[in-house]
């Protein structure tokens, strides 16, 4: 699909330069060389409006792609997420005995806290993938 928008506007930029390059030698004979900058302005303005077509044309083709795209970015950062819980819940399990009051009751309730969070933001990264 691409390469056919870029022959269109290939087709329609060439069209329009050929159409003011007709039109030029008829002008050119009854003025000054000075007068040749409309006919530049008309030749860029041709060329702006091809480029703008095969702008949309190509968003166009790649918009779904960048929509399943973030949705696949977000289900991959969520499960990238989940692996921190693995590791800060095998952590917990280690800890457990200290839970209360042993000498690692301060690195029990760091992992629980960084556990939480990590489990947050795996939630959180999956259902916004949803909500996609």
């Amino acid at each position: 699909m691409l390469g056919i928008g870029v022959r269109v506007a290939g087709r329609m930029a060439s069209e329009r330069m050929a159409g003011s390059t007709q039109a030029a030698p008829a002008a050119s004979q009854m003025r000054s060389p000075t007068a040749s900058a409309p006919q530049g302005r008309t030749a860029g303005q041709a060329a702006g409006s091809a480029t703008k077509g095969l702008a949309r044309g190509v968003s166009g083709f790649l918009r779904p792609f960048s929509r399943v795209g973030g949705i696949l970015w977000l289900e991959v950062t969520g499960v990238f997420f989940f692996l921190f819980v693995f590791v800060f819940a095998r952590t917990l399990w280690n800890l457990r005995a200290s839970a209360t009051q042993g000498p690692d009751h301060v690195k029990f309730v760091v992992a629980a806290c960084l556990m939480a969070l990590f489990l947050y933001l795996t939630i959180s990264s999956f259902w916004r993938a949803r909500r996609k």
